[in-house]
């Protein structure tokens, strides 16, 4: 089977982590590669998710490696048991940018999640009219078809926070998020009023950082960090004027969580924030 040309960021995800493992070992590729009889060049294919390994293939170099966490072994097995095709967001390979797949399928794995909204509404808590808006008003102008392909993926992706046991969602939306007036009155106040929704559900904790906080957070980019199954496979998914991406570094594991920590500290408590959102909906 020849690589992959474009792995999805879970594939590579899974590479990396063998790489850390066999790093951690003190083991080279080649060497590797002659524990499980193969080459070089197909473990170097395997740790940069341009090819499968199976899960026996797995184990046996989590033994070689004298890595006895069973739970991150059977997690990496599991990335490596999925397949295209079988999730919903396939549908939309070669219909939209990969990175709109990454975010789907990371939400879909994590066991809990923590948001950091500087100037927006959370894309898992947007409206349909809000999500249009949004898309519309990209530079240069999107094509129709692309614009409503993007929202039916937004609205696709909040089915996460519909299932019997969705994961934590905890957001902290800074005031001037919760200002901007994105489609008009209309559609900004139904944005709000959905905000109000989603702080009913037992899973969402909503808070919101006043323009009154005195406390500086450093809020000029939106942050998601996804809890993985394992704290190994926890994911900082950036989003960026020019671009975003997945971060799985520890240091940046640790600097989003205290960011995190910092945002969540400097917000208004749950019931603050709802009757926060509720004036602001008032007054629109």
């Amino acid at each position: 089977m020849p690589p992959r040309d474009n792995p999805t960021a879970r594939q590579v995800r899974l590479g990396r982590e063998l790489r850390k493992l066999r790093e951690q070992a003190g083991m080279t590729a080649r060497e590797a590669a002659g524990l499980i009889s193969t080459d070089q060049a197909k473990i170097s294919h395997i740790e940069a998710g341009r090819i499968g390994v199976s899960e026996e293939r797995i184990r046996r170099l989590a033994s070689f490696y004298s890595c006895d966490d069973s739970a991150l072994i059977d997690a990496l097995c599991a990335i490596a048991r999925e397949h295209r095709g079988q999730f919903w967001w396939d549908e939309y390979r070669g219909v939209l940018a990969p990175g709109f797949l990454n975010i789907a399928e990371l939400e879909h794995h994590a066991r809990y999640m923590r948001c950091l909204q500087p100037v927006m509404a959370p894309g898992l808590l947007q409206t349909p009219e809000y999500a249009r808006a949004l898309f519309g008003g990209v530079l240069p102008k999107l094509p129709e078809d692309e614009v409503e392909a993007r929202v039916e993926h937004r609205m696709r992706r909040q089915t996460v926070l519909d299932r019997e046991a969705p994961p934590k969602f905890d957001v902290v939306i800074h005031e001037a998020g919760l200002r901007m007036r994105i489609g008009g009155r209309k559609v900004a106040r139904a944005q709000l009023e959905r905000l109000l929704e989603a702080a009913d559900r037992p899973a969402v904790t909503l808070r919101v950082i006043p323009f009154a906080s005195e406390q500086f957070v450093e809020a000029t980019q939106t942050v998601l960090y996804a809890g993985g199954v394992t704290p190994q496979l926890d994911t900082v998914h950036i989003d960026a004027p020019f671009g975003g991406g997945q971060l799985d570094a520890v240091a940046d594991l640790n600097r989003y969580r205290v960011q995190l920590d910092f945002a969540e500290q400097a917000g208004l408590d749950p019931e603050e924030s709802r009757s926060f959102i509720h004036h602001l909906a008032r007054d629109l």
